[in-house]
C-alpha cells in the first residue's frame, strides 16, 4: 500500500512541529517538512520553493506566517493553493484565525481552490507563554500587556496538532470548519497568576493602554511588521469577539480540550520558567 505523502508547512513552528512529530509516528504516513532549513528548502516569500515541495504530495497543512491577516496573505494564499491543486493534492488543512475577518478571505481561497479542505480556527495559545513573545516576561517575572480584562479562552497547540492530524487522516472532516477553544475563559492577568502559582515565583501584571504598548515595543526594538500583527491582534481579536468557547476539540478528538492550569502545571515541570529572575 502506498503511503499517505503529507506536507506540513511551518514545520518549526509550534502546531507545525507537534503535527510532524504525530504523523512520524504512523507507518501508513510519508511526511515531508516545509520550512526554510528543510533539506527542500520552503519560503512563502519565494515561490520558487513551491514547486518542488509539491512534487507528489498528497496532503498539506498550511500554516501562514507571520499571520493570514496581514495584507499580502492574499495573493500569496491563492498562488499557492491554485499550484498545489494543479500539482494533485487532494486535501489542503488550513490553521486559520478566530475572529480575524482578514483571514477569513483566505479561508473563502482554499474552499473555492481545494479539492478537499478543512479549515482550523484558534486564537491565543497556551504556548505563547512558554515558546513566544510572552516568554521573556514571564522570565523576568514583569508582564505588562493591554486588554488585560479581555477574556480568551487560551488554547493548547498539542490540541489543535491532534485536531490538524485527525483532519488529516479523516476524510469525515473535510468541507469543515472547526473552532478550537480552550475549556475556559481567562484573563491575560488570570493566566499569569496560573503560571505563577505553577512556578511558585511573583510575576506581576501591569495593565497597559494599546498605545502604552506599542510604544514600548518600539523602544524595545520590536521589528515594525511583528508590532503592526501584535497591534491588530490586541485590538481587533481581543474585543470580545472570540470570548466564548465551543465543543469542537471534545468533538473531534472524544476528550476535554487542555486546561490552562494543567498547562501550566505541565509546563513548569519542564524548567523552561525557570531562570532566576535578574
Amino acid at each position: 500500500m502506498n503511503k499517505k505523502k503529507i506536507l506540513v508547512l511551518g514545520a518549526n513552528g509550534k502546531t507545525g512541529s507537534r503535527v510532524i512529530d504525530r504523523l512520524q509516528k504512523i507507518s501508513e504516513v510519508e511526511v515531508r517538512m516545509g520550512s526554510r532549513n528543510a533539506a527542500q528548502p520552503f519560503d512563502w516569500e519565494n515561490a520558487e520553493t513551491w514547486f518542488p515541495v509539491l512534487q507528489d504530495i498528497d496532503s498539506v497543512y498550511i500554516t501562514f506566517q507571520p499571520d493570514l491577516a496581514v495584507p499580502a496573505a492574499v495573493a500569496i494564499i491563492q498562488k499557492f493553493a491554485s499550484l498545489a491543486t494543479s500539482l494533485g493534492v487532494q486535501k489542503m488543512v488550513l490553521l486559520s484565525g478566530r475572529g480575524e475577518k482578514e483571514a477569513q478571505v483566505c479561508e473563502e481561497i482554499i474552499k473555492n481552490t481545494a479539492k478537499n479542505w478543512t479549515i482550523v480556527r484558534a486564537s491565543w495559545f497556551n504556548q505563547n507563554f512558554s515558546e513566544s513573545f510572552f516568554l521573556e516576561p514571564i522570565l523576568a517575572g514583569f508582564v505588562a500587556l493591554p486588554r488585560a480584562k479581555a477574556l480568551e479562552p487560551f488554547t493548547d497547540a498539542n490540541d489543535i496538532a491532534d485536531v490538524v492530524v485527525e483532519c488529516l487522516l479523516n476524510e469525515k472532516h473535510n468541507n469543515q470548519t472547526y473552532e478550537l477553544t480552550g475549556p475556559k475563559l481567562l484573563t491575560f492577568p488570570e493566566a499569569v497568576a496560573e503560571i505563577a502559582k505553577a512556578t511558585d515565583k511573583e510575576i506581576h501584571f501591569q495593565a497597559l493602554s494599546l498605545e502604552e504598548y506599542v510604544q514600548m515595543l518600539k523602544e524595545y526594538q520590536v521589528p515594525e511588521d511583528h508590532i503592526w500583527l501584535i497591534n491588530y491582534l490586541f485590538e481587533h481579536v481581543l474585543d470580545g469577539r472570540n470570548s466564548h468557547i465551543t465543543n469542537d476539540i471534545e468533538k473531534i478528538l472524544g476528550r476535554k480540550p487542555t486546561d490552562f492550569s494543567t498547562y501550566a502545571k505541565e509546563t513548569a515541570k519542564s524548567g523552561i520558567w525557570n531562570v532566576i529572575n535578574a
